[in-house]
């Protein structure tokens, strides 16, 4: 309203009031109504003829038509809510290529992998968690029983004391 009553107080090149509707170099200016914003938005990226467009695509076809402040971040941000999108849009990176097998270890327990296992109940001595350590050759592997709060230098000493 303010911006209308501006426009009919004093000429500006941008901003233009022809019965009764507000225009921005040639669009129709959209009110602040959420509702009404976010309406435009749906029926833009949702319509059968529009099928989930990204952010540039629908920017582009919006602007033509309409304007509000601000109005190119309101359709990223809408475009990023989009469930479909999200689950359908591909990511645009180079594809990983082939895949490289880990070379086989010559001696036992050279090469190891460790997962640790969380938020499992405690125990008397008040474990929680597992850490289980397994040998690539022999396949070979050992559950120990940890607290989720042991620090690197304290699984050291267990993995000595448990596995060497």
């Amino acid at each position: 309203m303010k911006l209308s009553q501006k426009v009919v107080g004093e000429s500006t090149p941008e901003f233009t009031l022809t019965e009764g509707v507000l225009r921005f170099k040639g669009c129709l200016c959209v009110p602040k109504i959420d509702k009404l914003r976010e309406e435009l938005l749906k029926e833009s990226h949702e319509s059968t003829l529009s099928t989930h467009p990204g952010s540039t695509k629908m920017y582009r076809n919006l602007k033509s038509l309409y304007w509000w402040p601000g109005m190119k971040k309101d359709i990223a941000k809408f475009v990023a809510r989009c469930l479909t999108c999200q689950k359908v849009k591909t990511e645009h990176q180079k594809p990983g290529g082939l895949l490289q097998p880990l070379p086989i270890p010559v001696w036992k327990w050279d090469h190891i992998t460790m997962d640790f296992i969380v938020g499992l109940p405690g125990t008397q001595r008040r474990h929680d968690a597992s850490w289980v350590v397994v040998d690539r050759l022999t396949k070979s592997a050992h559950f120990l029983a940890i607290k989720s709060i042991f620090n690197a230098e304290r699984l050291a000493e267990h993995y000595l004391k448990e596995i060497v």
